[in-house]
């Protein structure tokens, strides 16, 4: 039985209602209890408010205009850039001309259906950017109700990072020896710190005496411009111990780029940082990548990234024995639980061990 105020219309939806103010705002389901728990969200946001929510004429574009624009002076520029990426790409020309009044979860979940099939990551990158441009409409009051929350979110499983044995490590580090870049590489296997954070580093965050590194920023190329910012996470800004070899490496570097600012003269760039291009500019990552790949072609080894190259100095401690809480201070993770969920594949082949040693323990 339907609820007082509640109707079924001869399509055979259901109808309910809500007036203040002389307004009036329907909602529709199809069954009487749908209709039921939106007008309870309704009344619960009319008391919040005091207004009922209407989406007028506006699209799902026009919401994604306003929520960027919003979220503009709070958010780095290059979680922006990538909020405004994903929009672009996957939800703009696809649900993007459709009226707010008209988007209905079936029009979403089609959406992430169709971005899971070959490309996890972007369906759930994708609902967490929908997500909060629709729930800002709901506090605007251009819906009663956020429509992404009544459908199955898509799930990313990080898939296993492949990293270079021992001994292609091993070829690596000796075939690569007198490449320009060789330092940049060793600072990065021994740190695991991240591109952004390796271009943006300056010799004042460099102790050799003490072997140690502090990350304060990170320095991203976006759309053609330099921006420096501070670390991804609050966990990011850290000091990490260097090992022999990367204080070498990093004293080479020192040479080198002392040889470069000589031959450079007055078109010296006086930036401060420790990787640079040959006249002290910011290095491009671009360069970096390329330079790897390069690399890894010449010395037939598998193409491994300058990311790739954290994920190898995780991988490597984590064999070794090192806590999983300890590697995730050093990769500047949130908390050990992204660390875990990353690595669980390293993490595992330890818990085998566990399970042989308690198996000999049982035996005596």
């Amino acid at each position: 039985m339907a609820s007082p105020g509640i109707t079924q219309r001869g399509d055979g939806r259901w109808m309910g209602s809500l007036q203040l103010h002389g307004k009036r705002k329907h909602v529709y389901g199809k069954t009487a209890q749908e209709v039921k728990a939106k007008l309870k969200t309704l009344y619960q946001q009319v008391a919040m408010t005091g207004v009922l929510p209407s989406p007028g004429s506006r699209t799902v574009n026009d919401l994604l205009d306003a929520w960027l624009e919003n979220c503009r002076a709070s958010l780095k520029p290059r979680t922006l850039a990538w909020y405004e990426d994903i929009a672009r790409r996957y939800i703009r020309g696809s649900i993007g001309p459709i009226r707010l009044s008209k988007l209905e979860p079936v029009h979403i979940q089609r959406l992430y259906t169709q971005l899971q099939d070959s490309r996890t990551r972007v369906a759930s990158h994708t609902h967490l950017v929908l997500h909060r441009a629709l729930k800002l409409a709901v506090l605007w009051g251009w819906l009663s109700q956020n429509p992404s929350d009544r459908l199955l979110k898509p799930r990313y499983r990080p898939e296993r990072k492949e990293v270079w044995s021992h001994q292609e490590l091993t070829a690596f580090l000796e075939g690569s020896e007198g490449h320009p870049l060789h330092p940049l590489w060793i600072t990065a296997i021994a740190t695991g710190c991240r591109l952004g954070e390796l271009t943006g580093l300056k010799w004042e965050d460099i102790d050799l005496e003490a072997r140690s590194l502090t990350v304060r920023r990170n320095l991203q190329r976006i759309r053609g411009q330099w921006m420096e910012g501070p670390p991804k996470t609050r966990a990011g800004e850290r000091t990490i111990t260097l090992p022999p070899e990367a204080v070498i490496a990093l004293k080479r570097q020192k040479a080198k780029q002392a040889e470069l600012r000589l031959r450079a003269g007055p078109d010296w760039q006086d930036t401060g940082r420790v990787f640079t291009g040959r006249l002290g500019q910011p290095l491009n990552p671009a360069m970096a990548e390329h330079g790897l790949r390069e690399q890894c072609e010449k010395l037939g080894l598998p193409h491994l990234t300058p990311h790739g190259m954290r994920h190898l100095h995780a991988s490597l401690l984590l064999e070794a024995g090192l806590p999983i809480t300890a590697v995730s201070q050093r990769l500047g993770h949130a908390h050990s639980g992204i660390t875990l969920a990353v690595y669980s594949h390293v993490v595992k082949r330890d818990d085998e061990e566990a399970a042989r040693l308690i198996s000999a323990a049982l035996k005596r």
